[in-house]
């Protein structure tokens, strides 16, 4: 199937965690079947919701003092890596 985007390049299928990905080498768009994007959104409220569950622990909320501040990993940074 060629990009919608660049007609003479054709997508390249990428398959990450389970969910296949079209995308375009030359432009760098990224275009999602039907039921795709639900599937991204579906494992990112899953990781979501064991990172919060994560973070409630009771020793952490019994410390007074602030850990450093350390970006969480993004389920996204995993799928398009």
């Amino acid at each position: 199937m060629n990009c919608p985007c660049c007609p003479e390049t054709n997508l390249v299928l990428s398959e990450r965690q389970g969910i296949e990905i079209d995308y375009c080498p030359k432009c760098r768009g990224i275009w999602l079947d039907r039921g795709e994007l639900d599937k991204i959104i579906e494992k990112s409220n899953t990781v979501q919701e064991t990172n919060r569950v994560e973070t409630q622990s009771p020793q952490y909320r019994q410390d007074n003092y602030h850990k450093p501040y350390k970006r969480k990993k993004s389920f996204l940074e995993e799928l398009f890596d």
